[in-house]
């Protein structure tokens, strides 16, 4: 793969708690794209943001996951995006990253929203993860992983692109298209945001906004509050260009994470 990233964004009205249905709906979306590096579907894709995953959580032999490499190797791009998944006797929110040929990889969210008893019916992800794809270093993170600055920070240059999935309620939709750009200038990386739209079965309204932001802050792309498949291409030169010019993360403080 050249230095140049294509990707569909999936900015989704989610059925509830309904999977089967979520995967004929994505596969409709994606009818006639074709060429494409990289396929994004928001946070809980099969679902909704759900905070009963008890006979709704998948296991990673379930029906999802198998249809997610299927589409994957149909249309020769990665597919990611997260669902509720059962492991052991813990519910996770994991985001997921299929490969055409089958492979499949993880983060789980380390950030619970409480304000919603995520941390009630879910256990934490520990680790931070950073997927390859050509050139290409991908830093995945999930919904409310976005207000929090260190756990995202781009030390020692790991990543070149940040991607967060969400199921970012309307009522804070400023904080949303506030701290992407934020995640951006200060860790000198491209920025992808793909949340949904609709409302949910718990009548949480989402305004979509989905977004692209290179390393400068500047916004290359913005979705409006309507379903839509959005096609992007990046460039990998342009993001080294920035870093040879404004060298800052060179003076980045060193911590570490508890």
């Amino acid at each position: 793969m050249s230095e140049k990233l294509k990707l569909s964004m999936l900015q989704l009205d989610l059925a509830w708690q309904d999977a089967a249905v979520n995967r004929v709906a994505i596969e409709k979306h994606l009818e006639g794209i074709s060429g494409r590096d990289l396929i994004v579907l928001p946070e809980m894709f099969s679902t909704g943001f759900d905070m009963k995953p008890a006979g709704l959580a998948e296991t990673m032999d379930g029906d999802t996951v198998a249809w997610l490499k299927e589409l994957a190797k149909k249309q020769n791009s990665v597919v990611c995006g997260s669902m509720m998944m059962l492991v052991g006797s813990d519910h996770v929110n994991r985001f997921l990253w299929v490969t055409p040929q089958g492979t499949v990889s993880h983060y789980d969210k380390r950030h619970l929203f409480k304000f919603a008893g995520e941390d009630e019916h879910y256990t934490a992800g520990t680790e931070k993860v950073i997927f390859q794809l050509g050139q290409w270093r991908i830093a995945p993170f999930i919904c409310f992983d976005l207000r929090f600055p260190v756990w995202s920070r781009n030390l020692d240059c790991q990543y070149d692109l940040a991607l967060y999935v969400a199921n970012w309620p309307k009522v804070r939709s400023l904080q949303w298209k506030s701290l992407i750009p934020a995640r951006a200038i200060e860790n000198q990386s491209f920025v992808v945001a793909v949340n949904r739209v609709g409302v949910d079965g718990n009548d949480i309204a989402y305004s979509g906004d989905s977004m692209v932001v290179d390393p400068l802050g500047e916004t290359l792309l913005h979705a409006m509050n309507k379903e839509v498949v959005l096609n992007i291409e990046l460039d990998l030169n342009e993001l080294k260009d920035v870093r040879n010019r404004f060298p800052f993360l060179q003076e980045a403080d060193g911590f570490t994470i508890s």
